[in-house]
């Protein structure tokens, strides 16, 4: 897929955590990344010719960071102590408690997790709809007691919310697309988590959405209602749920931060509990 001609001459990966021993190369341009976190670092010996201003030669190695690489620096290491009593304060209280442990153990599935962030995002406005990306939620568990550092780590994405009005034919046209096998791939597409009293029925079979329904009520394709996503999601409203910019409409801004809504809710609301009901059935 890469063209010699767009003038790249190399490339260094990240976020997809790939670890390559040796560079892959695609139309002779070397692709490379290290990994993830901070186990080693990549380094790149490239050699560039001035009249053609082309790498010529390069060699690449992974390095294990470790004592062998480099040794602590002690006077890092006491800077570093200043500041751990101020963060250990801040983020190690207890913001709230659930009534067990809630897991999300896969992104392309309901979970307990998922649905629990979706039902506390539904409350802050008139809301009928609210899409939680799976892939947002960082971890599998988080409970029964959470500290403001767990729930950094298991959401740890700051974010806006923001509220749209469809009709309820987009309605269908965006949980047709959300819905279809090869969004449901892992690794490879958008899983949404929604809130309670969704319920929405596709059928694998003949590849269609079969019902739509919220609060036992089915989709009436000319009225309207409201449905929420965040920023991302809706910088990628087309590929994420199927729909256009002039259907999606004008949005509203709920919140500016989807983290400040959770630590305030969680404040507030103790013993919290959600399970899967199945709120999206594929037949």
């Amino acid at each position: 897929m890469l063209n010699p001609e767009w003038g790249v001459d190399t490339i260094v990966g990240g976020h997809s955590h790939t670890f390559l021993e040796q560079p892959a190369q695609v139309n002779d341009i070397p692709i490379a990344q290290a990994g993830a976190g901070t186990d080693q670092i990549g380094r790149f010996d490239i050699v560039v010719d001035d009249d053609t201003n082309s790498i010529v030669e390069w060699k690449w190695q992974l390095l294990p960071v470790d004592n062998n690489l480099a040794g602590p620096d002690r006077e890092i290491e006491k800077l570093i102590a200043t500041f751990q009593e101020q963060v250990d304060r801040k983020y190690n209280r207890l913001v709230g408690r659930l009534a067990r442990k809630l897991t999300h153990p896969k992104r392309e599935q309901e979970t307990d997790l998922g649905k629990l962030f979706a039902d506390i995002f539904v409350q802050q406005d008139v809301l009928d709809v609210v899409f939680v990306a799976s892939g947002s939620i960082r971890g599998k568990e988080l409970g029964p007691l959470v500290t403001l550092n767990d729930l950094k780590i298991i959401f740890p994405y700051e974010d806006t919310l923001y509220k749209f009005r469809v009709t309820g034919a987009h309605l269908v046209k965006i949980f047709t697309h959300i819905m279809k096998p090869e969004n449901r791939i892992a690794g490879q597409s958008e899983y949404f988590q929604v809130n309670k009293g969704i319920q929405a029925v596709y059928s694998d079979v003949l590849h269609r959405l079969e019902s739509l329904s919220i609060n036992g009520k089915s989709i009436q394709e000319d009225n309207q209602y409201t449905i929420c996503m965040d920023g991302y999601r809706y910088q990628n409203y087309e590929p994420n749920l199927g729909i256009t910019h002039q259907e999606l409409g004008t949005p509203k801004v709920i919140t500016t931060s989807r983290m400040d809504v959770i630590e305030e809710y969680f404040s507030y609301h103790q013993n919290l509990d959600s399970h899967i009901e199945g709120r999206l059935v594929y037949k």
